[in-house]
């Protein structure tokens, strides 16, 4: 009765014929089994055995390294995008990430551009350590800091501190090696001549390529210097970029100069969805941020209790991740700057401090989850990790 119904279904023996045609002549996409996985672990691997092929001292204090993968692929990413490195240093895991500074439309390596930074931990091991033929690992390319053709159009300004020039090198080599229809503008902010990256090849870019126009702003300038002179301003901004009504604007550097150069184009009036913004690490002193507790000083220490029983030391003025690191607590990560939340974790007992800018999702601020790599202790905590 139940066979008999099915055939009173109209369209029912067309369906039985179409059936038996596709068994004959169709594809056995049994055969296809796991491809779609396998693409998309070849586009987006969860990591990448690198070597180091090359070291290029860039400035007195800024190398590049230039990365090669050990099984000769390395997956595509687009201009702005990062790749987190992963590194052993004295018995201690940890991760940095890096604006990848090459171009993208090459695929024989990534080059990362590491500046030392002052009682640093990782760029004075990678600076002064790491050599031609030593192994790194990192993450697949991530990142949501790159050129968007439907909604940023063809004049762009590019605000740069320091070692921000990094994602931003990668997009001007883009654009002039393949000729492509944009109008950049950089606006570079060093302290001093001699500590521009990249010095010598922007200045050959912008000499031969229309697209590029470079203005450096030195704030501990030489006698001899007659450029721009102190930090990127309001004003420098209006002086150098001109009319700023159709200009998309693109900001990276250290987290101070990011806060700084945010409010001079609020100021200026710039739209938010003509800003992108990318934030290379925590604030350098946590303490002067707005919102952080008077009582609370920069080396006081807390007991850290985690969910195993397992009870560390934390200082406050530095990010919760590099104290359970140190412990040999390692969590996944990619950014350390509050943004991927791939480190999420709960806090069951304790507050921390986490700065202005950390993208916490409403859930997780209600159930007390914390970006650890963007999270200070300002009492002792119990977390669940």
């Amino acid at each position: 009765m139940k066979s008999n119904s099915k055939k009173q279904i109209e369209g029912y023996k067309d369906h039985i014929k179409e059936i038996e045609v596709f068994r004959k002549y169709g594809v056995e996409r049994t055969l296809e089994k796991g491809q779609v996985l396998d693409g998309i672990n070849a586009l987006h691997p969860k990591s990448i055995d690198l070597k180091v092929s090359r070291v290029i001292k860039e400035t007195l204090t800024t190398s590049t390294l230039r990365l090669v993968s050990k099984n000769g692929y390395l997956p595509p990413f687009q201009a702005g995008q990062y790749i987190n490195l992963f590194m052993e240093i004295n018995g201690i895991r940890t991760s940095r990430p890096y604006s990848i500074s090459s171009a993208p439309n090459q695929t024989g390596y990534y080059d990362v551009t590491v500046r030392r930074v002052k009682d640093g931990f990782v760029s004075p091991y990678l600076i002064d350590q790491i050599q031609v033929g030593n192994s790194l690992s990192s993450t697949s390319p991530t990142g949501n800091f790159y050129y968007n053709p439907l909604f940023h159009g063809k004049d762009l300004v590019f605000l740069a501190g320091g070692s921000g020039i990094t994602p931003f090198m990668s997009m001007i080599r883009e654009v002039t090696d393949r000729g492509l229809d944009r109008q950049i503008h950089l606006i570079y902010g060093s302290r001093k001549e001699d500590d521009i990256v990249f010095h010598e090849e922007l200045a050959d870019r912008s000499s031969y390529a229309d697209q590029i126009k470079l203005s450096h702003v030195i704030s501990e300038p030489s006698p001899e210097y007659s450029g721009a002179k102190g930090f990127i301003t309001k004003e420098s901004i209006q002086e150098l970029a001109g009319d700023i009504a159709q200009k998309t604007f693109y900001i990276c550097g250290p987290p101070e100069m990011s806060t700084f150069v945010s409010k001079a184009l609020q100021d200026l009036a710039v739209p938010g969805r003509r800003t992108r913004k990318e934030i290379f690490g925590p604030p350098v002193n946590i303490t002067q941020q707005p919102g952080w507790p008077e009582t609370v000083k920069s080396k006081d220490q807390f007991e850290i209790i985690l969910n195993g029983g397992k009870a560390i030391k934390a200082a406050a003025g530095e990010p919760l991740m590099n104290s359970l690191e140190r412990s040999g607590v390692v969590i996944p990560a990619t950014c350390r700057s509050g943004e991927c939340s791939l480190c999420r974790t709960k806090v069951l007992k304790g507050k921390v401090y986490q700065p202005q800018g950390v993208k916490l999702r409403k859930s997780d601020q209600k159930y007390n989850y914390i970006h650890p790599c963007m999270a200070y202790p300002i009492e002792d905590l119990e977390l669940l990790v």
